[in-house]
């Protein structure tokens, strides 16, 4: 039965959106970008999508809630039937200031059987030391706004122990060894595991020392991780982040993390989307909860390069990244104020303006900052302007 509290799911509707107040924030990028005022604390996160960790509202109604009571106009049905009748995606917009938690996400196998066992052990959802959210996995695809910086993968091991050897701490040798003497994924196995054991301390801390007298903003490889024993004194994930690929993007470069790649955004601005999820295992440069056991079991041990997505010209002004991911794409929209691009109908659609001025049809304009949820249910519709809007959808039903 139709709800008339409920809008119905025939046009675009503005979203009201919600901005984390996590630690590694920028107290200034958002406002500076999108032309609000600052808060005076971290404006880290701007969730745009239907978790119900910070979902968006259209009026006072979540969006969860709207797609739940009419999923065959929200989501459409092949959507609805492949997802559950549930939003796949959430888009997000990140303000980094610094480094992010060393991390990893699990695959679906490992969420479902976590989040069961953790339910069963009655540990509440917001417990703090609740390691599985949810049920689902969380691959990730982070575009770049600004320049934008992190940490995505092993490194090889032979360039991880010259990297090491650098540093001219003795007590490295056995671990700069076993880098270089056996199977790659077993050997950075071993390796990592050693960095998080209490033990390595006191190695730890030389470790340390050794990058603080390397300048962060030198042209120098070990320049990044210098920056991170800066931000994070005396934390256990500092010389574990060493066996981290650095990866560099320029604004439009886009970076995909498929389920146990470890890794950790170092700074810039960017919008990032991801299966609907907040799943996250930690081991270090953090205050959240560190689960190392946990970790050790998820994490890809193999040695692989960071997964740069390239966009795909769909129509002139419209880039689009598709990363092997069912649940999400993103395209980008550099509209001119010329000619409108035609969004497809039968999915739904997240509309996020970055920049200057972004109109859905007639009558909903957007701004930097705003978003638009668009239900299938809407056959097609014009986003036009002059500015920069950044669009997700499902990646499984993606034209």
């Amino acid at each position: 039965m139709p709800r008339p509290d409920l809008p119905p799911a025939t046009a675009p509707m503005r979203l009201a959106t919600t901005v984390r107040p996590y630690d590694w924030g920028s107290v200034t990028a958002l406002p500076r970008l999108f032309g609000t005022e600052p808060t005076g604390e971290p404006q880290a996160e701007l969730w745009m999508g239907a978790h119900p960790g910070a979902p968006s509202t259209v009026g006072d109604v979540p969006l969860g809630e709207l797609i739940a009571h009419d999923p065959a106009a929200t989501l459409g049905d092949p959507v609805a039937a492949r997802f559950g009748g549930e939003l796949p995606y959430l888009l997000k917009v990140l303000a980094i200031e610094r480094p992010l938690s060393l991390q990893v996400h699990p695959t679906t196998e490992q969420a479902q059987a976590g989040f069961a066992a953790e339910n069963a052990r009655g540990i509440p959802l917001d417990d703090r030391t609740r390691t599985y959210k949810d049920a689902s996995h969380k691959p990730e695809m982070v575009c770049a706004l600004t320049p934008f910086h992190g940490l995505c993968g092993f490194r090889d091991p032979a360039a991880t122990a010259a990297l090491l050897d650098r540093l001219g701490v003795a007590g490295l040798r056995p671990w700069i060894d076993a880098l270089t003497g056996g199977e790659p994924g077993q050997a950075l196995r071993e390796v990592f595991a050693a960095m998080l054991d209490d033990a390595a301390g006191p190695l730890r801390a030389e470790v340390e020392r050794a990058l603080l007298k390397v300048s962060p903003d030198a042209e120098d490889e070990l320049a990044p991780y210098a920056g991170i024993a800066r931000d994070y004194p005396g934390d256990p994930g500092i010389a574990a982040a060493l066996l981290l690929n650095h990866v560099d993007l320029a604004p439009g470069q886009a970076l995909y993390l498929g389920a146990g790649v470890p890794h950790a955004y170092l700074g810039g601005i960017g919008v990032e989307i991801m299966a609907n999820s907040d799943n996250v295992l930690r081991c270090g440069l953090t205050s959240k909860h560190v689960d190392v056991p946990e970790l050790m079991r998820v994490v890809d041990f193999a040695p692989t390069a960071p997964h740069l997505v390239e966009p795909a010209q769909d129509a002139p002004g419209a880039y689009a990244y598709r990363p092997p991911a069912p649940e999400f794409a993103l395209t980008r929209h550099e509209l001119t104020g010329e000619s409108g691009h035609e969004l497809p109908g039968g999915v739904p659609q997240i509309v996020l303006c970055v920049e200057g001025e972004a109109r859905l049809g007639d009558e909903l304009v957007l701004r930097p900052g705003e978003s638009a949820f668009v239900p299938a249910a809407v056959p097609s519709v014009t986003l036009s302007g002059k500015g920069t809007a950044y669009r997700a959808e499902p990646g499984a039903f993606t034209k």
